[in-house]
């Protein structure tokens, strides 16, 4: 008796572990509707613990209202209707203190098909969530529009003009018109690129192509493709301390991260900027370091957020460059951080481990 029972605790306890790990919250009943469960997400949500709600009828403790005042639960009426019914989708319901919250159901049936409801499992997610990601992506089709609209503007004006007065120009006036599309194109990409990337980290489907990368290679690439393109070359700085493990990454997503934090460093900082390739205890460190104004601590947790940019006085860019950086990073396993630089401005420092083509 005494093994027995210390098993069906284990299996109780393993259960009210499993709904407790859940991120939304989780409300289950018996057929008559008495609660059995309240996840530890339901009751921060809710107010209402597991031990305060069980045996109670859901109707007595979770009293959901619609937006015209009906009771969810009558009106759900889980023993009614068509036994093929299964299913109540997502809608904002409010409880009597007025806070709003997205509750969905499922009719748990025996037999599955057509049988009578045994249980009703019951979600809830905080409808202020959705209204955060509503406003982003609001913000977001707001910046998309902003930024597309200057150079397809350019685009659109240009080879107009070309086509109806191409006779008119000299051949050096229809190269800089040509330069100035191709290079609003290129400016085009970029932001679709952008896009596509926000969408695969918040969806989850990054993909990460590993391979062995020379860290400090991949930066001195990048230092000279800037050079070629204008830059003094006593703007960068390569230190490299120490011996580096072998680190397999995707090579083109760190040429992103390394790309995007030196363009960040030279745009919104002064000086030199210093890129550090150093081991530390479970990988390699890159740090990319400026001497500008650095950056206020009360906007250090905004700026791997999206549309964060450094100077709201200065336009252009979308804002989501560090928020893909971020992404890019974590998807290799890594961390990133940002810090006030040793000789001032500011210092992003990233970690990526070392690991083998089967490391996740």
């Amino acid at each position: 008796m005494h093994d027995g029972h210390t098993g069906g605790r284990s299996a109780d306890s393993a259960r009210m572990i499993d709904v407790d790990d859940l991120p939304d919250g989780l409300v289950v009943t018996d057929r008559d509707g008495h609660v059995l469960t309240v996840n530890r997400a339901a009751a921060r949500l809710t107010g209402v613990t597991h031990e305060e709600a069980a045996g109670r009828h859901v109707r007595d403790v979770f009293s959901f209202r619609d937006q015209d005042g009906r009771d969810w639960w009558k009106w759900l009426d889980p023993y009614g209707g068509l036994p093929s019914r299964t299913r109540q989708p997502e809608l904002p319901l409010r409880t009597p203190s007025g806070q709003e919250m997205l509750v969905a159901a499922r009719l748990v049936r025996t037999p599955e098909r057509g049988g009578e409801v045994v249980r009703v499992v019951i979600t809830l997610r905080d409808a202020r969530v959705r209204a955060r990601l509503e406003r982003s992506r609001a913000d977001l089709v707001s910046t998309v529009a902003h930024e597309l609209r200057s150079p397809l503007t350019s685009v659109k004006g240009f080879t107009a003009t070309l086509l109806a007065k191409w006779t008119r120009f000299t051949d050096d006036q229809k190269l800089v018109m040509l330069e100035t599309v191709n290079a609003d194109a290129d400016r085009v990409t970029r932001l679709i690129t952008e896009l596509l990337d926000v969408s695969r980290i918040e969806s989850g489907r990054l993909e990460i192509h590993r391979q062995v990368v020379d860290i400090p290679a991949r930066v001195r690439k990048i230092i000279d493709g800037r050079i070629a393109a204008g830059e003094p070359e006593d703007r960068f700085r390569l230190q490299v301390r120490g011996e580096l493990p072998e680190t397999w990454l995707d090579q083109d997503k760190i040429d992103q991260v390394l790309a995007n934090l030196m363009e960040n460093a030279v745009r919104h900082g002064r000086g030199t900027v210093t890129i550090v390739v150093e081991p530390n205890e479970w990988g390699v460190a890159v740090s990319v370091r400026d001497q500008g104004e650095g950056i206020p601590p009360e906007l250090v947790t905004r700026v791997f957020r999206q549309f964060w940019r450094g100077n709201a006085r200065r336009r252009g860019g979308t804002g989501l460059g560090l928020f893909i950086v971020k992404g890019l990073i974590e998807a290799h396993g890594g961390s990133i951080s940002v810090q006030p630089g040793p000789e001032g401005g500011a210092e992003f420092r990233f970690m990526v481990p070392t690991g083998t083509p089967d490391f996740a």
